[in-house]
């Protein structure tokens, strides 16, 4: 059988555009000859949906679109995900569905068996598992088809598995000849070479070919990365598609070869995710420009980088804000990152605002020597500015703070968070050098000066971070264990770190949630991040240490 597996960008909510792009993907596999065209989970909808589901008239007007697809099909099959209507009660109103048109009909449908509560997913909220499945007879081929989660189980690869059942084995028990994954499965470091080994294993398994066909695009936080895949029945990998674009992958079923393995970097594979998440969140959300403020460091030289990258350097604008604290070299540094990057800067000195603030606050304060709030202040006059630019020009702020600097509370409430967009807020400091090196890997865009100084924020005399954080390699190795691998603070200290230093990074990472769950939405890039996937009471008194 000829497949096509059509990697498109869908927009959640967007029921015209998104049924747009499926025709056109179903009627260019139509042109090239496929029997079967197949787009990713959800299609119709966009994923996630989340709490639209809910609301009066989402769930018939994505059925009226399965409707629209079906009648504009032919002989060529198209596998489109959508949301079903769950007939049984008592149960949840709604199924994550994926359907079979053709012939200008809806000639069968599916719904997700295994539905993952765990990070970012919530889908058990809103969707009614399937009790059972069977293959479907098309072209003379038993389609086995499959939604994500359902191939994400198999007990020869996962140690721990969440759920009993096995969708895919029992698919082939059933007699399934071909098995087929509509997916929409986010991206993270690491991803691609996960998810070809439990593929690869799934397929030699069952001994029969999968085809996989993933989302790409950016939707708030989550990136998809396509990579649409398809396996020989030996577990070999014989077709992929593109990492972070739309695609269209044509194969036969019975003519599968090896495909060449991909040799990027996960410096390249991140670029490329947060420049598609970026550009995605700023257009689907209506935005056409982005501001943000260059201090001279390397934060904001790389989220510079990733916006030009994404929107243009037309739009994007930076704002140097100097105070009496900034350094020569850190202007220096910032004005040539606009010059190289072809962007516009502005200068907007905030040291006479800083100090109307602070004469305006004197008899407040007396008696009290300087000390953090004089720099949260100065924070907080460059969130000023920039939102001010932002309202005025109608740009979305991007805020520059890592991950590394989020965790620990190394940020200002109302000052470096303002903004709409947290672009690498998932990315710890130690990656965020990497980034910065690949980025000028052919050429130098960002200043050697700004990847090689110690790093500061620049608000009082003489500060570098490291005057109230660990080193970063340090920093970001604990933060690793504790928030990402949810590792006990014995053991993190049993690992070779002074205990001291354990405590206090842990002490700061749980005294810190209330910052971070008034933060911008930050792009997802890791497999643990700060956002939706993580939900930590703020008002709790549970502590290791």
């Amino acid at each position: 059988m000829r497949i096509a597996l059509a990697q498109i960008n869908t927009t959640v909510g967007d029921f015209d555009g998104n049924a747009a792009k499926i025709l056109a993907a179903y009627r260019r596999g139509v042109d090239e000859g496929a029997e079967l065209v197949v787009c990713p989970e959800l299609a119709i909808t966009g994923y996630p949906p989340r709490d639209l589901l809910l609301k009066n008239g989402f769930i018939a007007a994505n059925l009226a679109v399965l409707d629209r697809l079906a009648a504009a099909t032919g002989k060529t099959g198209l596998l489109v995900g959508y949301v079903g209507e769950n007939q049984k009660r008592p149960g949840r109103a709604a199924t994550n569905s994926v359907a079979l048109l053709a012939d200008g009909v809806v000639l069968a449908s599916r719904a997700k068996s295994l539905l993952p509560t765990y990070d970012v997913f919530d889908e058990d909220r809103y969707f009614e598992p399937a009790e059972s499945n069977t293959p479907v007879l098309f072209h003379g081929r038993q389609l086995g088809l499959t939604i994500c989660e359902d191939c994400w189980n198999d007990e020869g690869f996962w140690r721990d598995r969440r759920y009993r059942r096995n969708p895919a084995a029992d698919l082939v028990q059933a007699g399934a000849e071909l098995l087929i994954n509509v997916s929409a499965s986010p991206w993270h470091i690491g991803k691609h070479a996960t998810r070809e080994a439990m593929l690869a294993s799934l397929a030699l398994k069952t001994r029969r070919p999968i085809f996989y066909c993933n989302l790409v695009g950016g939707n708030d936080e989550l990136i998809f990365d396509g990579t649409s895949l398809v396996l020989d029945a030996d577990g070999r990998v014989a077709a992929r598609g593109k990492s972070f674009e739309e695609d269209l992958l044509m194969v036969d079923s019975d003519a599968l070869a090896d495909a060449t393995a991909p040799t990027s970097a996960d410096e390249e594979f991140l670029h490329h995710a947060l420049v598609l998440g970026l550009r995605d969140y700023l257009h689907k959300c209506g935005f056409k420009s982005a501001v943000l403020g260059l201090s001279g460091g390397i934060d904001s030289a790389v989220v510079a980088c990733l916006a030009v990258a994404a929107l243009g350097a037309e739009n994007v604008r930076g704002v140097s804000m100097p105070s009496q604290f900034s350094s020569q070299g850190s202007l220096d540094d910032a004005r040539a990152l606009a010059e190289r990057l072809g962007i516009r800067c502005d200068v907007v000195p905030i040291q006479s605002a800083f100090a109307t603030l602070k004469d305006g606050l004197h008899a407040v304060f007396a008696g009290r020597s300087e000390d953090t709030t004089e720099e949260n202040v100065q924070a907080r006059l460059r969130g000023v500015t920039l939102m001010a630019i932002s309202n005025k020009f109608g740009s979305l702020v991007l805020t520059t703070g890592n991950k590394s600097e989020l965790a620990v509370g190394y940020c200002t409430l109302y000052g470096d968070m303002c903004g709409g967009l947290a672009v690498i807020s998932d990315v710890p400091k130690t990656m965020v050098y990497r980034l910065a090196r690949w980025i000028n890997r052919e050429r130098e865009i960002i200043p050697l000066a700004s990847i090689t100084k110690p790093p500061s924020a620049e608000l009082r005399a003489d500060q570098t971070d490291q005057d109230s954080l660990p080193p970063y390699d340090e920093l970001d190795a604990i933060l690793e264990a504790y928030v990402v691998e949810g590792r006990a603070t014995a053991d993190i200290i049993a690992g070779g770190f002074k205990a001291e230093t354990v405590q206090r990074v842990v002490r700061l990472i749980d005294a810190n949630e209330y910052k971070r769950r008034q933060a911008a939405p930050g792009l997802k890039v890791t497999t643990k991040a700060f956002g939706v996937g993580r939900r930590i009471p703020i008002a709790q008194r549970y502590r290791e240490v």
